[in-house]
């Protein structure tokens, strides 16, 4: 039985896949995004151990409550392909279940899904951090091109996308790059759905309670015309954007 480190889980509606989800965090990341909501979810060593049935067991409480509402399980983090064992089997045993299948990701490490964990995936949440790489790599500490791989490869490959692009002013409101993506995300196929999330501050007590320093905590949101700027930017390519 495959074995993988879990940070938590929870219900949400609406913002992690369609309908009422199982939302299973997993630990471990390779990112450090600058507005990260969730610190506590970066070391595999910060978790807990679970086997796919001791997690199976949690979801079967709640799976009558969530397929009536429309949803099914969302497996996000962390990232949770940095244990692709351990998210396949469950993927696959909730497909098995009858669960509609979700996962959260920033494709940085989109290689390491195999065709079969993404035949068991009905919908990847695919945050795309920027498209101006060299803002992408100061914002994330990582390189922009393997995300973008990731998505044309699940356009091909058929799998529904929504894209999540995170606005933090000054960093990724930039007209030129929001342009640019919107113009790549409107060649895939599979893309749904676009959701612009307003950057806040709601994890700042978490780097406090880690002794961290929140590098963004003096950051301001964005404005409510902004956002619908950017959003009009998708919009303007045929995208469906909220």
């Amino acid at each position: 039985m495959t074995t993988g480190r879990i940070h938590s889980w929870d219900l949400s509606t609406g913002v992690d896949g369609p309908g009422t989800r199982f939302v299973l965090f997993t630990s471990g990341c390779p990112l450090r995004c600058l507005y990260c909501a969730n610190p506590d979810t970066w070391h595999m060593r910060d978790g807990q151990s679970a086997t796919v049935d001791e997690v199976m067991a949690e979801i079967e409480k709640f799976r009558a409550f969530v397929t009536a509402a429309g949803g099914g399980v969302t497996i996000t983090g962390g990232e949770p392909l940095l244990q692709p064992a351990f998210t396949a089997e469950l993927l696959h045993r909730g497909k098995e279940a009858g669960l509609h299948t979700a996962v959260d990701t920033s494709g940085f490490l989109g290689a390491r899904a195999t065709d079969e964990l993404l035949t068991d995936t009905d919908l990847v949440l695919l945050d795309i951090k920027s498209f101006d790489a060299t803002t992408y790599r100061k914002l994330t500490g990582a390189e922009l091109l393997p995300s973008l791989d990731f998505a044309t490869r699940l356009d091909l490959l058929g799998v529904p996308m929504w894209i999540r692009y995170v606005l933090v002013p000054g960093w990724t409101d930039a007209p030129a790059a929001v342009d640019g993506l919107a113009r790549f995300v409107a060649g895939l196929g599979s893309v749904e759905r676009v959701d612009v999330l307003p950057f806040h501050k709601l994890g700042a007590a978490k780097y406090e309670a880690l002794g961290l320093p929140f590098p963004l905590r003096d950051h301001p949101s964005p404005a409510p015309g902004l956002t619908e700027r950017v959003r009009d930017q998708f919009r303007a390519y045929g995208l469906s954007a909220y």
